[in-house]
């Protein structure tokens, strides 16, 4: 999730529990304390594929946070003995504060690995965009008014109450992604398609219209787009995964590491020289996030792995976001899929 929205539910969280006794402090120290985990992107390593395969790795890890917290309140009440609340609600103060930042990392696309060190597919519950306007504004508004009434009068309740509104909300994005997941599959079993794995997600700023990708038993996919509001079927196209390029990196660590992190939600392309590996899990036809370049061609036209690097991305411009936010809406015309998923297979500029 982004660092604001971050901050502000750390800074909600501290000041709900520790708002009297601390006042404004509360809020700087929750917010600090918030976005805490996200410092592992300070780290560095050799290649593209590890900068975002270690990232949300033990810094996000409910284990490590809880024991975080939980040395952190010891210390602070070794420092200050005689501060107005027990260690008992600090303890509890410091580990939701900590602990809520990867969980709802979670409820995002990217992967986020929780329960480090175990090796589990990371969490990606899909359910929110990165950034929800609707999930972080109760948040602000309830930050704000804290900060200027130093959380005297209704500050405090209402604090509450926002943080209420916004979990309510976040709970039921899970429904409205069981929505459009079961309207793209009933469309597609209709017309026939044998289905082998879902993934959905919200797209931008929003979680009334979904992205719902959908691998078939013939080794290819789908990509669907359906609104809340639609009285049609979803519009959908069909792609290709391309499998039959998976072998030279059968035994490369690193897309074996890329696999599991992204449970295996891959596409390959043979683009000129370069074998490019996309991740379907974020973005959208023809403007994915994350692609790799992990093998080229050798002077015998056969592919090696090479230590992989970024393929130049396309988020899309302002024209794709206003045809996606209009689409909420307004089902005709519907979004030009197959013209966007031309891109998929040719160089973007960087």
């Amino acid at each position: 999730m982004d660092s604001i929205t971050q901050a502000v539910l750390g800074a909600g969280i501290q000041a709900s529990l520790l708002g009297r006794q601390q006042g404004r402090r509360a809020l700087l120290y929750g917010a600090v304390l918030g976005t805490l985990p996200d410092l592992d992107v300070l780290a560095s390593y050799p290649d593209p594929v590890s900068t975002m395969t270690f990232h949300r790795g033990y810094s996000h890890s409910i284990f490590v946070l809880t024991a975080l917290a939980l040395l952190m309140a010891w210390l602070i009440r070794k420092r200050w003995p005689d501060a107005p609340y027990s260690g008992w609600r600090l303890a509890l103060t410091l580990t939701l504060v900590l602990v809520t930042h990867p969980i709802l990392d979670s409820f995002t696309s990217y992967g986020t690995q929780l329960f480090w060190p175990m090796m589990r597919t990371p969490e990606s519950w899909s359910s929110i965009f990165i950034i929800d306007p609707i999930y972080t504004i109760p948040l602000i508004a309830a930050v704000l008014w804290g900060a200027a009434s130093g959380y005297a009068g209704n500050a405090l309740r209402f604090q509450w109450w926002m943080l209420g509104l916004s979990t309510a909300y976040l709970v039921g994005t899970l429904g409205l992604k069981q929505v459009a997941e079961n309207r793209v599959l009933a469309t597609l079993r209709q017309d026939g398609v044998q289905i082998a794995g879902v993934f959905s997600s919200p797209m931008p700023l929003n979680a009334l219209l979904w992205r719902v990708v959908v691998k078939t038993e013939s080794g290819g996919y789908v990509e669907a787009v359906t609104s809340v509001f639609d009285r049609k079927p979803p519009e959908y196209v069909r792609q290709n995964l391309r499998l039959d390029l998976v072998a030279p990196l059968r035994e490369d660590a690193l897309h074996d590491r890329l696999t599991w992190f992204t449970d295996d939600w891959l596409r390959y392309d043979a683009i000129g020289r370069s074998l490019v590996v996309t991740d379907l899990r974020m973005g959208m036809p023809g403007y994915y996030t994350f692609r790799f370049v992990m093998a080229e061609r050798n002077t015998q036209g056969v592919f090696t792995p090479i230590t992989p690097k970024r393929w130049p991305s396309d988020r899309g411009s302002g024209e794709q976001l206003r045809a996606i936010l209009k689409r909420i809406f307004v089902q005709t015309p519907p979004l030009p899929l197959n013209e966007w998923a031309k891109r998929n297979t040719v160089p973007v500029a960087q």
